[in-house]
């Protein structure tokens, strides 16, 4: 029975706006194109915030990175100042005390010469264990990634950034083929895919060459390493893995665990936290511009439902006369409201969606980094959950545009309302 009413007040709704075709008409358009804009500017900060987090995100999945520096507080008869050493001790101290990480990874860096011909091209080399691929996103385009017994044979194979490779080789195939490094030749088992990075560590990894952590000790000579990566089983748990860590390696060398000066960390999980907050605002602040414009259509609206109860005003007496209750008044012309907005609501959200797919995608990283798959580029694609806030702002415009009039409309008085000319 109500849905039987709620019909029937919609299609009088439509009749009495059939009645003035072009002034509704000129109406909707108001809220076509504040609805189209409300949509457009939701789903460029969509486009926009989803392009900078990838971006991101290239440094790695949630992990964070852990430098060695300098003793901050006195702590176990140790005065302040005191320099940190990382050991490989500590990695594996991490692995079997920690259990609320995933993956733990040594690292060091050096600018190691690779030797091509008689060609010598300088190339920061990562040394790294198993764990460091899949925290870091080291995507395989072309070979493999390493195996356990690439570490446990100590074999001489690298994997390469693909500008690296092409730096390396001049643009040659790299895949497979020889390099020298230090006198000893090591074989490139796999390249990299290129990935969009906005921040890295001492190299970006499309520029980077990966080595096993033992076959570097062995080049370099050097054993303990440079860095500390790990990640937490959950980013939730970062703050918790963080002080862990922190726990072991002051236990270890005697200092005070609440000393952040003596091991500094990026947390990239808490920047990411940070940078998801700022593209929310930014959705935020594009929302309200949208929706003022829609607001002037809703002024329109308003302005329109105002002329429509004063030239009904006679109309309105007479259903008062014969019965009808002022709330039956206010849901007609409101319901009237509600039509021509939502009708202008639907026409806008498809032209926007039609304009979303016909504005090519706007370059961000891509231009820069080259990728396949227009990665890196903002697309102005209108996602489900953009046209679920654009029309819950489309009903609250139209339910605040019509309710005034409506409410002007349900308090006439009818003998009033009868005698007006």
């Amino acid at each position: 029975m109500r849905n039987n009413l709620l019909v029937e007040t919609c299609r009088q709704g439509w009749q009495a706006l059939e009645r003035n075709r072009l002034r509704s008409t000129l109406t909707m358009l108001g809220i076509v194109w504040g609805i189209a804009s409300v949509v457009i500017l939701l789903a460029y900060g969509q486009g926009l915030g989803s392009s900078i987090m990838s971006a991101f995100m290239g440094i790695g999945n949630n992990v964070v990175m852990l430098w060695p520096g300098q003793t901050s507080m006195q702590a176990g008869g140790q005065r302040a100042g005191r320099r940190v050493k990382y050991e490989y001790a500590d990695i594996e101290a991490i692995r079997e005390q920690v259990p609320i990480i995933k993956g733990v990874s040594a690292e060091s860096d050096d600018s190691l010469g690779f030797k091509v011909g008689t060609r010598v091209i300088s190339v920061m080399t990562k040394a790294i264990e198993m764990p460091y691929g899949a925290m870091r996103r080291l995507d395989v385009e072309q070979g493999r990634f390493f195996e356990e017994s690439d570490f446990v044979e100590g074999r001489r194979v690298i994997i390469m950034g693909p500008e690296a490779a092409k730096k390396v080789f001049n643009g040659a195939q790299a895949l497979g083929q020889s390099v020298g490094i230090n006198g000893m030749q090591f074989e490139v088992v796999g390249l990299l895919r290129k990935k969009i990075q906005d921040s890295s560590n001492n190299c970006q990894d499309n520029n980077c060459a990966f080595m096993p952590f033992p076959v570097f000790n062995y080049v370099t000579n050097q054993r303990d390493p440079d860095m500390i990566v790990f990640a937490p089983i959950s980013p939730e748990q970062n703050k918790m893995a963080l002080a862990a860590v922190r726990e072991v390696i002051a236990r270890r060398h005697n200092f005070d665990p609440k000393d952040e000066k003596a091991t500094p960390a990026w947390d990239t999980v808490e920047d990411g936290v940070e940078m998801r907050t700022f593209t929310m605002a930014l959705n935020i602040i594009l929302g309200l511009i949208g929706a003022l414009t829609l607001g002037v259509g809703g002024v329109g609206v308003m302005n329109i439902m105002l002329v429509s109860v004063t030239e009904r005003t006679r109309e309105i007496g007479l259903r008062k006369a014969l019965g009808a209750r002022p709330r039956h008044i206010l849901t007609q012309f409101l319901a009237e409201a509600l039509v021509l907005t939502f009708i202008g609501g639907i026409i806008g959200m498809l032209l926007a969606v039609a304009i979303g797919y016909a504005i090519p995608p706007m370059p961000l990283y891509s231009e820069f980094y080259e990728t396949a798959n227009n990665e890196g580029d903002i697309f102005l694609r209108a996602s489900g959950v953009v046209m679920a806030i654009s029309f819950l702002i489309l009903s609250v415009v139209g339910i605040f545009s019509g309710f005034w009039p409506a409410l002007k409309a349900a308090r006439l008085n009818p003998i009033e309302a009868l005698r007006y000319e």
